[in-house]
């Protein structure tokens, strides 16, 4: 009888002890609850892969994140360390491999170039007297252009030394998660253990009492950004070891997943508040996220809605949780337990609504066939026409077929797409198709697919350094030179002419300037006032546009990378756009048609993304199956004019 009641008693207290460590840490209780879920939700979750996986994809914004906390504890703001990230990891690349330095000193310079550049922006903000929130947005402009500088716009491949740190030891425990976890235990020491730690509680609680008790707020200030910068140097070496390369784009964005990490951790953007565990746990729930909906196959579309309202849902949750600790002191004098429970009822509330989104996504219509045979396609980026088209095509052609297409989209990030293409592999998918943000950054991630014996079948671009079931592509060097000759052949040979530039950095990029300047060399009368990036995007094609034609008199031809960019240069003209100034575009899409057959887009290089789409798809079923597949199927490329617009509407 007194061993069962001191069973009970010890349930009881450990029931209790397990509750209140939820009811103390709101985040954990988000990371809890985001776990039950997912692990419900799909059974691939709990295997020791995909936890290994989402570990990885952790690391890299957990590192920035913890940094990120000194700045935000001493109640300030650092938008550079994406930037700071990518200028590192180039400058190690850079000095490495392209000036040929030592790889001990390469790495020494890239910690230096994230230590100047934090300092740069503590400086700023100490002694110039900037907003923090001006000072590191600079520093993110000059940051990503220095990265761009140094590199021309391309990766460059990393030393081979370095990139181990993106390997794992012993076969299975990823370097990366052990890189966090070291990184991790740093920042609890420095925020718990060091003068400069408390004088970043000090500060963010109150600078005024800080300084007017004797801390040198300056000097502090300076030592925290540059802390912040030595934590993105480090990410950005391991980011770029994943990658196996220097990617001048990398990182982009990553500044807000590590200020909401931090954030979702607890801490105060006000300042005076916020630890390493949990800004590790705000890290955590960003990948778990991620991976759960690739896991889902939830839609691309809907995951940027989803991530959005449950980051919103966790930090409501923590807030639930600190406003339950509250009423629980002021409720004890008067009704015990009664102001508890209404607190915990709030967390509770809290609670079941993150679960609800969850839930919820079972129910997204992501278009699958409840096939056997699942397929998981990644593309380079779904916010842009032809790739949509791809997108179209290859749906159309799952359906057909009856099987699970999963498509996802990288938004143009290499570092996103190898984590997409893990979760496939995690989740056992039958073949993946990968349309390659880069050919090289991509390569890890697919041998890791190759080890899985999971085929893949890359889609308009290449992979380097990985095996391929088949390459289903058109020739975009090919495409560029048959762009140069129609350029040149309505202008009769002689010109002055504007080429837009793509994404720096992607190699769709690089193949098709490659094809046109090597095309273009063929009609000396021809010549080239100006080659500058629109990234693909058509309202920068516009602005572009419209700054070269004051700086430069006279241009008599353009040729924009794609269509999105052609169609921004001929509203920069105007009325001049298909009269005195023919403009050629890329891709064929439904809108670059529609400029050519109303004649403001003289050309347009068609590579028939639906049918590229559907092709992959086929391919991808045959290589699942065991089929034989071509080791590479060329879509034909065609240049759409006037004459001949209507037979590609």
């Amino acid at each position: 009888m007194a061993t069962d009641t001191l069973r009970s008693t010890t349930d009881a207290s450990g029931a209790r002890a397990v509750r209140r460590l939820l009811l103390d840490n709101g985040a954990l209780s988000a990371l809890v609850v985001l776990a039950v879920a997912m692990s419900l939700l799909s059974g691939d979750f709990l295997t020791t892969q995909n936890l290994l996986n989402v570990g990885v994809q952790a690391a890299v914004t957990a590192i920035l994140a913890f940094g990120v906390t000194f700045v935000i504890v001493s109640a300030g703001i650092d938008l550079s360390v994406g930037s700071v990230a990518a200028l590192s990891a180039t400058v190690l690349a850079w000095t490495a491999t392209e000036q040929g330095l030592p790889v001990w000193l390469a790495v020494l310079l890239a910690i230096g170039t994230g230590l100047a550049c934090g300092a740069v922006n503590g400086a700023l903000v100490a002694y110039g007297k900037l907003p923090p929130f001006i000072a590191t947005l600079a520093m993110l402009s000059v940051g990503r252009g220095l990265s761009l500088v140094l590199s021309q716009g391309s990766p460059i491949a990393f030393p081979e030394s370095v990139s181990r740190v993106g390997d794992t030891l012993g076969g299975h425990l990823p370097v990366p998660v052990i890189v966090m976890v070291v990184m991790g235990l740093l920042t609890a020491l420095i925020l718990s253990r060091t003068y400069i730690g408390r004088s970043m509680y000090a500060i963010g609680g109150n600078e005024e009492a800080a300084r007017l008790s004797g801390l040198r707020v300056k000097r502090q200030k300076i030592a925290i950004y540059a802390l912040s910068g030595l934590f993105a140097a480090v990410a950005g070496v391991v980011l770029a070891s994943r990658l196996v390369s220097a990617q001048p784009q990398a990182a982009q964005g990553y500044e807000l997943d590590a200020i909401a990490a931090v954030v979702i951790g607890g801490a105060s953007l006000s300042g005076g508040v916020g630890k390493a565990s949990g800004t590790l746990i705000g890290a955590l729930i960003l990948a778990v996220l991620r991976n759960g909906l690739n896991l889902l196959s939830v839609s691309a579309f809907w995951q940027q809605v989803v991530i959005g309202v449950v980051i919103a849902l966790a930090v409501l949750l923590d807030t639930a949780r600190r406003r339950a600790g509250a009423t629980t002191a002021s409720a004890a004098g008067s009704a015990p337990g009664a102001g508890g429970r209404r607190g915990a009822a709030k967390l509770v509330a809290a609670a079941v609504a993150l679960a609800a989104v969850l839930g919820a996504l079972s129910f997204v219509d992501t278009g699958s066939s409840g096939s056997s045979t699942r397929v998981g396609m990644s593309l380079s980026t779904l916010n842009n026409p032809f790739f949509v088209q791809m997108e179209a095509g290859a749906r159309a052609e799952a359906k057909a077929a009856g099987i699970d297409l999963t498509v996802t989209d990288a938004q143009n990030d290499a570092s996103q797409q190898a984590n997409q293409i893990q979760n496939f592999t995690g989740a056992g998918v039958k073949s993946i198709i990968v349309n390659p943000v880069d050919s090289d950054a991509v390569g890890p991630s697919v041998r890791g697919a190759n080890k899985a014996d999971i085929p893949v079948v890359a889609a308009d671009r290449g992979v380097n350094k990985a095996e391929t079931a088949t390459l289903v592509a058109s020739d975009n060097v090919a495409g560029g030179r048959l762009a140069a000759r129609t350029l040149a052949d309505r202008l009769g040979g002689k010109g002055r002419i504007v080429v837009l530039q793509g994404t720096a950095g992607t190699s769709a990029s690089r193949e098709r300037g490659q094809g046109f300047a090597e095309g273009i060399r063929a009609y000396p009368g021809i010549t080239v006032v100006a080659r500058q990036p629109a990234d693909f995007d058509r309202a920068k094609g516009l602005d572009v546009m419209t700054n070269l034609l004051q700086s430069h008199t006279g241009v008599t031809g353009v040729f924009a990378e794609n269509d999105e960019m052609a169609l921004g240069a001929v509203k920069a003209l105007g009325d001049r756009a298909g009269a005195s100034v023919a403009v050629v575009g890329f891709d064929g899409t439904p809108d670059g048609l529609k400029a050519v057959a109303a004649g403001t887009l003289y050309a347009t290089v068609a590579q028939q993304p639906a049918e590229l789409g559907r092709i992959a798809v086929r391919n991808a079923v045959r290589a699942a199956e065991g089929d034989t597949v071509e080791s590479a199927v060329k879509v034909p490329v065609k240049v759409v004019t006037r004459q001949n617009a209507a037979d590609f509407s």
